[in-house]
């Protein structure tokens, strides 16, 4: 990989990053003209008071000090305090967000694998029964929203049946400790990975069909099968490698989207990760909690659109010509 095709591609990124941040701010201090006002709704609070919280909160000053204020702060990590908890935003994001990331890194696996196989299985027999069926199968659970299809199986297993956890990640009053916490919180874990490994394994599975179906046509596997080579050699050695590319995209550029669109999911299955604090967040308004929140999960898809960049033009020469 050249180094120009990596600067361009880093550029690119940090530009955008810092747009996300300068917009950030006036979505939610430009927008909303007074936070304390609308959060002490009710409240007989005196002019003194009113001006002790703009400050405790970094509302005091014109908004051209509050932004500057609020990009000095953000280089420095520092996203305000929050005015539900008034703890330190980064530091309930940092406590909230390993939850998200285990609940997120297993459905992204489980549902890249299951759809790729899928994906070959369809495409490598198309216009067969096991082609209609896997393809069928997978456009209904894409087209499922992942809340709705969370409810079913939250009330199937775990209302009726009582075989999981209706929610939280371990048991209440559990005082388990290693290989049973682990246990215990992949227990918990299973309904929402399973939902959203279903909600997303529909998206894997016909990319991987489409992208598999487009390189079966190409005259390379025609030679090979001219040279005596076995159908499944051809499928899992020529074939699938080429075809996994735009999966393989699909895969980085989704696990910074599903970072942030787990939020229905934590919240059916209370979930305590940064979908759920999002939800508590915006009950409140907690605005510098959402500030944060929108923050992240922007860097997060930033992030990954990045690495998906990179990872494809390190796959694919092609794309790093300019």
């Amino acid at each position: 990989m050249s180094f120009g095709y990596f600067s361009r591609k880093v550029l690119a990124a940090l530009a955008t990053l810092a747009f996300v941040v300068c917009f950030n701010f006036f979505l939610f201090r430009v927008v909303e003209s007074d936070p304390v006002a609308s959060l002490f709704r009710g409240r007989n609070l005196t002019p003194a008071q009113r001006l002790e919280l703009r400050q405790e909160f970094g509302l005091d000053g014109s908004k051209g000090e509050q932004f500057v204020r609020y990009l000095q702060q953000t280089a420095q990590l520092n996203l305000g305090r929050s005015y539900r908890s008034n703890q330190p935003v980064s530091s309930e994001i940092r406590e909230r967000a390993w939850p998200t990331i285990a609940l997120v890194g297993v459905s992204t696996l489980f549902s890249a694998i299951f759809g790729i196989l899928i994906g070959i299985v369809a495409a490598w027999r198309r216009r067969t029964k096991a082609d209609y069926g896997w393809t069928g199968f997978s456009m209904a659970t894409y087209s499922m929203p992942d809340f709705w299809l969370g409810m079913l199986l939250l009330i199937s297993f775990a209302v009726a049946l009582g075989w999981f956890p209706v929610g939280g990640i371990t048991d209440t009053g559990s005082d388990a400790t290693g290989v049973a916490k682990l246990f215990d919180q992949a227990h918990h874990m299973f309904l929402p990975a399973l939902t959203l490994t279903l909600a997303y394994l529909g998206e894997y599975a016909l990319v991987m069909r489409s992208s598999l179906l487009d390189t079966m046509r190409e005259d390379y596997l025609t030679l090979a099968r001219a040279k005596g080579l076995r159908d499944v050699v051809v499928r899992n050695r020529h074939a699938v490698p080429n075809a996994l590319l735009p999966v393989v995209t699909l895969i980085a550029i989704n696990f910074g989207f599903v970072l942030s669109g787990a939020i229905a999911v934590e919240t059916i299955f209370s979930w305590p990760g940064l979908g759920l604090l999002t939800y508590d967040a915006l009950k409140g308004p907690d605005l510098p909690m959402l500030q944060g929140l929108f923050l992240v999960f922007s860097a997060a898809v930033i992030f990954f659109n990045l690495v998906a960049d990179l990872l494809y033009g390190f796959l694919d020469p092609r794309v790093r010509t300019p």
